[in-house]
């Protein structure tokens, strides 16, 4: 990585840092949650990963930890990593306050996978799941570092917004080109997300906790296709075995009017059209398994 994205890289993580008290100030109640059997996992991530018990699993850009818990207390042996400082050292306090044991790391996600790799690190299977596409540089790389920490015949399990989403504004008005081959964005700073969804990224329990919570600190994003990641993850040696796109959000509320349903799952407004909000796969490390 150049000078430029690692100025990039930097500033990204002292936007995530500032916001990271903001998200969990509304899950106080997720440890317990979490230790009396509960799960942050929404069914498509568990449709697409299948049976994790027994299995290493490499949680990507993990945040704060919730969904790696939930994995680990599935039965996988789970390492999560992230950027964010403040994220990881919640992870791991979560990982204590539940009792569900996880390994946490703290590292920009390319050396990560480079030292990994190096240090012949596998897992059976590597997992990222939504906006993190939105934050890496180069696709290319991160296929190949994905690809790298498998074990063969491992999978990569991604569930992420789809990049159809980003061509509207908040008011459902069709309002950005399709940009796609890494075309680069500045942002205001990461938000607070899981405020703005109540109940629907907290399935603990919401607490309004922080409010009006603004971000001091911007973040630079980049935009990617459905093209561009198959075709990273094909040229790493890995073969797609499943691709889904959903016409809805899992748990946020990216849009005004979203309509909450069963399950978390968030659909537009009545009389706006069906359009895909999330996409999801699974692409297997050729080889031997």
């Amino acid at each position: 990585m150049g000078e430029g994205f690692d100025g990039i890289s930097a500033q990204n993580r002292r936007s995530w840092n500032a916001a990271v008290a903001a998200h969990e100030s509304h899950r106080e109640g997720l440890a317990g949650f979490l230790r009396d059997g509960g799960g942050t996992l929404f069914p498509e991530e568990m449709e697409l990963l299948g049976d994790v018990s027994g299995k290493t699993v490499a949680h990507l850009m993990c945040n704060a930890g919730g969904d790696s818990l939930s994995l680990a207390s599935r039965g996988a042996s789970v390492v999560g990593v992230d950027m964010s400082d403040e994220a990881v050292a919640h992870a791991r306090r979560l990982s204590s306050d539940s009792g569900i044991p996880a390994r946490f790391e703290r590292a920009e996600i390319y050396e990560w996978m480079g030292k990994a790799a190096s240090e012949d690190r596998r897992f059976d299977i590597v997992f990222a799941s939504y906006g993190v596409v939105c934050w890496l540089h180069d696709l290319d790389m991160w296929a190949e570092g994905v690809a790298s920490i498998l074990e063969p015949g491992g999978r990569f399990v991604l569930v992420e917004f789809h990049p159809f989403s980003a061509m509207l504004d908040s008011e459902w008005n069709l309002a950005r080109d399709y940009l796609s081959d890494g075309a680069e964005r500045d942002e205001g700073g990461v938000g607070d997300y899981v405020g703005a969804s109540g109940a629907g990224l907290v399935p603990s329990g919401f607490v309004e906790g922080i409010e009006d919570f603004e971000n001091p600190e911007e973040c630079h994003l980049f935009r990617w296709g459905i093209g561009d990641v198959v075709s990273s993850l094909a040229k790493a040696g890995m073969g797609v075995e499943a691709l889904r796109e959903y016409p809805y959000s899992n748990g946020e509320k990216n849009f005004v009017g979203m309509r909450e349903m069963p399950g978390r799952r968030m659909l537009p407004p009545e009389g706006v059209p069906s359009v895909p909000l999330m996409y999801g796969l699974s692409a297997r490390k050729r080889g031997i398994a």
